[in-house]
């Protein structure tokens, strides 16, 4: 992902988003995806990415994400950062998830009202990581 890709399409449809090496913030407003509007904000401490004004991904510090899908029974993507980081991600409220990060459950969590869960990935010297966050 380059410096200037701060979100695109990937050749499978799927989405890629964030540079968690910027030092300073980038953002990309408006970009249509499959008859929705996303808007990234990106770099070394933060990334975010919002669908039609509403959450959909955060990490403190900022990450990279390859290859994001929804569906109806939840997320999977790539993710890699040059620090561990806390990802949050927005989905069906007061539904339990099964996370797993790298091939190894991290266990089963449920969302709040919001429909936001959080986890740690750790993801210093790492590279990418996959992590599928499925209903339970």
């Amino acid at each position: 992902m380059s410096d200037k890709e701060l979100l695109y399409i990937e050749e499978d449809g799927s989405l890629s988003f964030g540079n968690h090496k910027l030092d300073e913030k980038a953002k990309m407003d408006d970009f249509k995806y499959n008859g929705d509007l996303l808007k990234c904000k990106t770099y070394k401490p933060m990334t975010k990415l919002e669908k039609n004004g509403m959450f959909v991904y955060e990490s403190v510090p900022g990450t990279s994400v390859y290859h994001f899908t929804e569906t109806d029974a939840g997320v999977e993507f790539e993710v890699e950062g040059s620090e561990d980081a806390q990802i949050t991600v927005g989905l069906a409220e007061d539904t339990e998830y099964e996370i797993v990060v790298a091939g190894t459950s991290a266990g089963k969590m449920k969302t709040n009202l919001g429909g936001k869960l959080s986890f740690n990935a750790e993801l210093a010297g790492s590279g990418k990581m996959k992590v599928s966050i499925k209903k339970a």
